[in-house]
């Protein structure tokens, strides 16, 4: 099969057009693309640890760590190498192929650098792809992670850039593409998303793909998270839940839009019925997170993961082959 040239020009108009497809050639399209990228019965599997809980100076109306919410959250030091290798080595024998680890900052001190770099290395050394999530970064501070040998950077832009405000006070929507883009720039791969279920329009999670598919390079991975209802934070009051048919439509949406990108079913997986994820996937969904653990959120088991992908007759993908250090 011949694969489809990559477009970065895609107009909103051209989206919603997309978007409003009847049901059954949406999917089709979207499965069309996705088999001219990839294997369609695969699914990639990525573990994520909290290594630096709560405390966070950012306002961000969704969040259970913000330091502005009483959400119940206690701030924590930033965990040690050793603690996050034992977790890392767990998630290898779980199933991850990638480890993710996430620190509440807004962006991360000069001084925690070493530290930062010690544990993409130990984790790299284990075989396993490296990712983090540690808010805003510098050029400088991408140069060091690139150098310790950081796969994936997380950074979602969370919804539209209209949208934006109404989740943030403290930092804009072009804070989070300057990061994106020194990421970019620093050969790290980027991983980039948003959340669905804060209040937000039907065109507001239209615009939020847009935005990503019109960035100069695709992110090579796109998380799309489910709002999990947290009390005490603002967007609480607000959130509503989303029409399962209005997920699979974002997903397919993301598919078609960003053809070779890998979409993972990320937060909100412990409210999806096994038919809703199965449909998911066949729009284009070809990641999730394993572990009954994401940052301070729940996840399915790892029996249902693999008692779902059995039923469906899909298989988690082989390993990346890794330079694994000796132990």
């Amino acid at each position: 099969m011949i694969r489809p040239e990559i477009r970065t020009d895609w107009t909103m108009e051209q989206a919603q057009a997309i978007h409003a497809l009847p049901f059954p050639e949406l999917l089709y399209r979207a499965q069309t693309l996705h088999r001219a990228h990839f294997d369609p019965t695969v699914i990639e599997t990525a573990s994520l640890l909290s290594i630096k809980t709560g405390g966070c100076p950012e306002d961000c109306g969704y969040c259970s760590q913000s330091a502005h919410h009483d959400t119940g959250v206690t701030a924590t030091k930033l965990m040690g190498t050793d603690e996050v290798l034992a977790a890392a080595r767990r998630a290898k024998a779980a199933g991850a192929q990638r480890f993710c680890m996430g620190a509440a900052w807004r962006s991360p001190k000069d001084r925690d650098m070493d530290k930062l770099c010690d544990m993409v290395q130990g984790v790299g050394g284990l075989g396993l792809e490296t990712c983090m999530t540690l808010g805003m970064l510098s050029p400088d501070q991408v140069a060091r992670l690139k150098a310790a040998g950081l796969d994936f950077y997380n950074h979602n832009i969370d919804t539209s850039p209209s949208y934006y405000a109404q989740i943030t006070s403290t930092r804009t929507m072009d804070d989070r593409l300057d990061t994106v883009g020194h990421v970019r720039r620093g050969g790290i791969k980027v991983c980039c998303g948003g959340i669905l279920g804060m209040g937000e329009a039907e065109e507001d999670r239209i615009a939020m793909l847009v935005t990503l598919a019109t960035l100069p390079a695709h992110p090579e991975s796109v998380p799309v998270n489910l709002w999990n209802e947290i009390k005490g934070v603002p967007v609480q009051g607000r959130a509503r839940p989303v029409d399962p048919f209005a997920l699979v439509r974002i997903v397919a949406l993301a598919r078609i839009l960003m053809p070779a990108s890998v979409v993972r079913l990320s937060a909100g997986r412990t409210g999806m019925s096994d038919e809703l994820q199965a449909l998911c996937f066949l729009a284009g969904a070809n990641s999730i997170f394993v572990g009954e653990q994401l940052l301070t959120t729940g996840n399915p088991a790892a029996w249902q993961d693999a008692g779902l992908l059995a039923r469906l007759g899909m298989h988690v993908a082989p390993a990346v082959a890794r330079q694994v250090a000796a132990e």
